[in-house]
């Protein structure tokens, strides 16, 4: 019996296309027609961008609170990277603003350059396309009317990097990391190290410390889960207690 007032944790496989929010707000909508209230905390641990799918973990009711502790546990993520071109982005949100050379790269050049600058602590300036806030305003909405943003450098933890497939312009890689790292900007510094230029075309979250992508459940089907579920339902004054 599911008991979302008091709380409880689901493992999502987010779609292709959503925001790691409008997964919360489907979820948030059927347990308000499922529970007759109007008010519940609904809140993921960590966000993935819309071009990007895999592991969402979305907390309910008191198990929200838990959200911080959830997004401090290392995650796993295969990312598809193309050579030879950038985007403001770093990613297909933006269209190519440059191409480079990717002649001179080898399965065996990027094998070393992976294992060697991108494992351990690592500094990493985060996109301008990002959350990350510049004077109190959001990156992503200065860079997206066109103003220069300049950001700070984190310093980071890759725990693991492995080369999956590689050509000539294009890899995809398993990385291993802390909060907090951007795949996009890992994939801008890979480019840059390899002598060339480089974006993220594809990305999937495979890992939130123990919750693997194969542990969790797609949006139609959680929300299967969820009408059929017997529930606790609220009391009279549980509403207003959320």
């Amino acid at each position: 019996m599911l008991n979302p007032i008091a709380g409880e944790v689901f493992y999502l496989d987010k779609p292709l296309g959503w925001t790691s929010f409008d997964v919360v707000k489907r979820i948030r909508g059927k347990l308000h027609y499922r529970l007759g209230i109007k008010k519940l905390k609904v809140g993921h641990a960590g966000t993935l961008d819309p071009l990007a799918t895999g592991v969402l973990i979305v907390c309910t009711g008191k198990m929200t609170k838990q959200i911080d502790e959830l997004q401090a546990h290392v995650k796993e993520y295969v990312a598809e990277i193309a050579l030879g071109a950038t985007t403001p982005s770093f990613d297909l949100e933006t269209q190519i603003d440059a191409t480079y050379p990717t002649e001179h790269i080898t399965r065996e050049m990027v094998e070393d350059v992976l294992q060697k600058q991108f494992v351990g602590s690592i500094e990493q300036v985060p996109p301008a396309f990002s959350a990350c806030k510049v004077d109190g305003h959001r990156a992503y909405k200065m860079a997206r009317k066109g103003k220069t943003v300049e950001l700070k450098a984190k310093l980071l933890v890759i725990d693991e990097i492995e080369l999956l497939q590689y050509a000539q312009d294009k890899i995809t890689v398993r990385v291993v990391c802390s909060k907090g790292t951007y795949i996009r900007a890992l994939a801008r510094d890979i480019g840059e190290a390899l002598g060339s230029g480089a974006h993220l075309t594809a990305l999937r979250r495979t890992r939130v410390g123990g919750v693997r992508v194969e542990d969790c459940l797609n949006v139609p089907d959680m929300l299967d889960v969820l009408e059929a579920a017997d529930m606790v339902m609220p009391e009279v004054d549980a509403e207003a207690a959320q």
